[in-house]
C-alpha cells in the first residue's frame, strides 16, 4: 500500500527535509521535526532554538495531545525591580527572555510517534547552520532589525559580518549553532536543560544581564495536556487551552454560529469583526499561566455570553499584531499528524544571540504584564500569556484539516479565516493565499479595533467592515503582516492536499514512498 504525507511550511529548505525525512520512513512526526530544527537555521527571524513551541500531535487511534513547551520566567526575576527600571515590560533585551521550550517540545513529540531516530532529524539542520542562502524575508527582516543587529555582538557576526548586513542571496553561516544542534544530536534534548549547551548558555545569558541560571533549564520539562474543542459547521475544532490564546477562536466560531452570523467573509465581515475585537479585550483581561490563574474557559465560552458579545472602548495596541512564528503541519496516510508553532514572539527576539552556543533568544517575556490585578502579571516560575496555538479539524472523528499560522495576537483570525474558506470549499493552496483582514493595532498607539485589510480584500466586506465605523489601515495584498499560514487537507477516502501561503518563502508537498 502506498503510505503518503502532506506536508506545508513558510521555507523551501524546511519542506525538503520533511519530505526527506518521510522518504527515509519517517511519518508526520519525523516530518515536522525535521522541518522544525531547519526552520530554526534558516529563518532565525521568525524562530530559533532559544524560543517557544505549541504543537498539536494526532496518533492513528484518533487521539489528540497538545504539547505545551512554552518556558517560564527566571527563577530570580521580580516585577518590582523591572517596574521600578522600565515602567513597562521591555520589549527586547535580557529582562524579555523567559526559559526557551523548542527542544523540549521536540522531544516531546518524538517520544509521542517519532518513528526515526532523534539524530536524524537534526542533519539537514546541521549542513544548513554550516551555510545557507539568504532567501527575501529573512534580508528584509536584517535590513528592518538593522539597530537591533548592530546592538548585539553575537546577532552583528552572525547577520553583519565585517560590518555588513547580509542580503537576498548572501550566505549565512552559525558555526557555533550548528556545533549546539550536533551535541543536541548526540546527547539529546538534555545537552540543553541539564548539561553542556545549557551551561554556556546560561553562563553566556547572566553575562548580558539576564537572571535565567542552569536550575531554571534543569527545571523545565514541556507539558502534554488536553486540547480545547467546540463543534462548528458539522466539524469539531482543535486548539491548545492556555496560557495560549486557542480559546479566542472558538469564542469567534461560537459567536458566529450563535449569532447567526450570515456571510462572515462578505457581507458579515463587519459582525466578525465586533467578534475579534471582543476576543482582544478578552485576552487581556483573563489569559494567563492557569498555574497562577484562575481561566474559567467554560465561561469565556458559554453560549448565552457569545449571543451577546459587546465590546467596550479599546485601549491603545500593546506592539505589532503580526508575531515571527512559523507554523508547519503534516499528515499521513497512516493517521499521524501535527501542527507545531514555534517562535521567537518579535523579529529577532530578544536581539540577543549568545555567542558560545549560536543560540538567538525569544522576547517571549515582553508580553508579561507588570500591573498587579492582571492574570499575566509577572511571576518567577510563570508563563506568559501566549500566542502561539495549533489547530486542527475532525469531522466524524476522520481527520479533515491541520492548520497552523504565523501572526502573534491575529492568529485566533487568521485561523477564523482559513476554517471558514476551507468549510466553504477552498483547497489548502486557495484558502492560505486568500485577502485577509485584521483586528487590532500593528503598531503602537493604534487602537485595538483599528481594522487592516489587505489591498484585494473584496467589495462586500470591505463595505461591512467600514460600516462598523472603526478605523482602517490598508496593506498591500498578499502582505507579511497579515501572518502567513500553512494547510493540509484529507478528502474524503483519505486523499491529501497540502498548501503553503505565498507571504511566505515555503512550500507544499505530499510525499510518497
Amino acid at each position: 500500500m502506498t503510505y503518503s504525507c502532506g506536508i506545508a511550511t513558510p521555507h523551501v529548505l524546511a519542506t525538503a527535509a520533511a519530505r526527506e525525512a518521510v522518504e527515509r520512513g519517517g511519518n508526520s512526526v519525523d516530518a515536522a521535526l525535521a522541518a522544525a530544527a531547519v526552520l530554526a537555521v534558516v529563518y532565525p527571524h521568525n524562530t530559533a532554538l532559544g524560543g517557544d513551541l505549541v504543537a498539536l500531535i494526532r496518533t492513528p487511534d484518533g487521539r489528540i495531545a497538545c504539547v505545551n513547551a512554552t518556558g517560564p520566567a527566571p527563577r530570580g526575576v521580580s516585577r518590582q525591580d523591572l517596574a521600578a527600571r522600565y515602567g513597562d515590560m521591555p520589549v527586547t533585551g535580557p529582562d524579555t527572555i523567559t526559559v526557551p521550550g523548542v527542544a523540549a517540545g521536540w522531544a516531546a513529540l518524538h517520544e509521542a510517534g517519532a518513528a526515526l531516530a532523534w539524530p536524524a532529524h537534526f542533519t539537514r539542520a546541521i549542513e544548513h547552520a554550516a551555510a545557507t542562502p539568504v532567501v527575501r524575508g529573512l534580508a528584509e527582516a536584517i535590513a528592518g532589525a538593522a539597530d537591533l543587529i548592530a546592538a548585539d555582538p553575537g546577532m552583528r557576526a552572525v547577520f553583519s559580518p565585517g560590518g555588513t548586513p547580509l542580503a537576498e542571496g548572501g550566505t549565512l553561516r552559525q558555526e557555533a549553532l550548528a556545533g549546539t544542534l550536533s551535541t543536541l544530536a548526540d546527547q539529546g534534548v538534555r545537552a540543553l536543560y541539564a548539561g553542556s549547551v545549557g551551561e554556556r548558555l546560561a553562563g553566556g545569558l547572566r553575562r548580558l544581564g539576564s537572571p535565567i541560571d542552569t536550575g531554571d533549564l534543569r527545571a523545565y520539562q514541556a507539558e502534554l495536556t488536553t486540547p480545547l474543542s467546540r463543534t462548528f459547521d458539522g466539524h469539531r475544532i482543535h486548539t491548545s487551552p492556555p496560557n495560549t490564546q486557542g480559546l479566542l477562536l472558538l469564542q469567534a466560531l461560537g459567536a458566529l454560529a450563535e449569532q447567526q452570523v450570515d456571510d462572515p467573509l462578505g457581507t458579515g465581515a463587519g459582525r466578525l469583526a465586533t467578534i475579534f475585537h471582543h476576543g482582544i479585550l478578552d485576552r487581556t483581561r483573563h489569559l494567563g499561566d492557569p498555574r497562577f490563574a484562575d481561566i474559567d474557559v467554560a465561561a469565556l465560552l458559554d453560549p448565552a455570553r457569545l449571543r451577546h458579545l459587546a465590546p467596550a472602548a479599546s485601549p491603545a495596541a500593546t506592539g505589532r499584531a503580526s508575531g515571527d512564528t512559523v507554523a508547519v503541519v503534516a499528515a499521513d496516510t497512516d493517521g499521524f499528524a501535527v501542527s507545531l508553532i514555534q517562535s521567537l514572539f518579535d523579529g529577532f527576539g530578544a536581539g540577543i544571540l549568545e555567542s558560545g552556543t549560536g543560540i538567538l533568544m525569544h522576547n517571549r517575556g515582553s508580553f508579561f504584564s507588570l500591573s498587579p490585578g492582571s492574570p499575566n502579571v509577572l511571576a518567577p516560575g510563570k508563563r506568559p500569556a501566549h500566542t502561539l496555538m495549533p489547530v486542527m479539524a475532525t469531522r466524524a472523528k476522520q481527520l479533515a484539516w491541520v492548520n497552523g499560522t504565523m501572526g502573534g495576537k491575529a492568529q485566533p483570525q487568521i485561523h477564523a479565516q482559513l476554517l471558514l474558506r476551507l468549510l466553504g470549499g477552498d483547497g489548502p493552496a486557495d484558502a492560505v493565499a486568500a485577502p485577509r483582514w485584521i483586528v487590532g493595532g500593528l503598531e503602537l498607539g493604534q487602537p485595538e479595533d483599528t481594522i487592516s485589510m489587505e489591498a484585494d480584500v473584496a467589495a462586500p466586506a470591505r463595505a461591512s467592515l467600514a460600516a462598523t465605523g472603526a478605523p482602517r489601515t490598508e496593506l498591500p495584498a498578499l502582505s507579511e503582516w497579515a501572518g502567513h499560514a500553512q494547510s493540509v487537507a484529507v478528502h474524503q477516502g483519505g486523499a491529501l492536499e497540502a498548501g503553503s501561503d505565498p507571504r511566505s518563502d515555503g512550500s507544499a508537498v505530499v510525499a510518497i514512498r
